[in-house]
């Protein structure tokens, strides 16, 4: 099992989502939740067998919700850099992916 490391953004990427999902129905956002943390796990797991999409970045969809986790694989641990909405212009998530990795 790979060590999984989160950068701090990632709390306030699954903060929106939760709150997002939880407006629009009781314990959906809850689902939300459980789902991140079920494919983060998942990950930790097994990450080469996600597809590198920039540059080394990797990307896993969740189950049931339009949303995709950002990480990288190094020698010590896995990090994830982002958590972001499907629907999100790629050139707005290679942007943000970015910026996290300075």
């Amino acid at each position: 099992m790979h060590s999984l490391r989160f950068i701090p953004e990632i709390e306030e990427d699954a903060i929106v989502g939760y709150t997002w999902y939880e407006e629009k129905a009781a314990g959906l956002g809850e689902e939300f939740l459980r789902v991140f943390y079920a494919c983060a796990e998942e990950i930790s797991r097994n990450p080469s067998i996600y597809p590198k999409v920039y540059k080394e970045f990797r990307r896993c969809l969740l189950r049931r919700f339009p949303y995709a986790i950002y990480f990288m694989i190094t020698e010590k641990e896995t990090m994830v850099f982002g958590l972001f909405h499907c629907a999100r212009d790629p050139r707005t998530v290679t942007s943000k992916l970015n910026g996290r990795t300075e």
